[in-house]
């Protein structure tokens, strides 16, 4: 049975996680995708292909892609390549204190270039990215034309 995991699952956006998958055929072809969908309702997405190692696991931070959205060792990959479905979105993330982006990670078997709702991942997890720590307080800057946020440590 696989089993697709992030570490650690909650984390700041800026810091790097693993992603491991496990429990697949030695040699077998799979597709892992990430996917998240912003504060408007906007979804992004990034795929890569893996073939699993003799133990029938798959790591973006020692295996390379074979392609997708992106080909090569990239252990942040997934992450780094997050594509809009919708042309000209960007993925900006307002609320910073209030919630993380909750990004979904699905591993699926063989090519997957697109995915329907017939299509069932083999195993899936989510991890939570933070653009702000705890206990940090967040205090709008707003003198003159000046407009920005300071972030304090707790």
């Amino acid at each position: 049975m696989a089993e697709v995991t992030v570490t650690p699952q909650s984390s700041l956006a800026d810091r790097p996680v693993r992603v491991q998958v496990r429990g697949l055929s030695p040699s077998q072809l799979v597709t892992l995708r990430a996917s998240l969908t912003d504060e408007h309702g906007e979804r992004f997405q990034s795929r890569a292909f893996f073939h699993a190692d003799g133990a029938g696991e798959v790591d973006p931070g020692r295996h390379a892609a074979t392609g997708g959205s992106y080909a090569g060792v990239w252990p942040m990959g997934l992450f780094w390549f997050l594509q809009p479905d919708t042309l000209f979105r960007r993925l900006v993330k307002r609320d910073v204190a209030g919630s993380p982006f909750l990004v979904r990670l699905e591993v699926f078997d063989g090519l997957q270039l697109v995915t329907g709702p017939q299509d069932r991942p083999l195993a899936s997890c989510e991890a939570q990215r933070w653009y702000v720590g705890p206990g940090v307080q967040r205090v709008p800057i707003k003198e003159g034309r000046v407009r920005g946020a300071l972030f304090l440590p707790p």
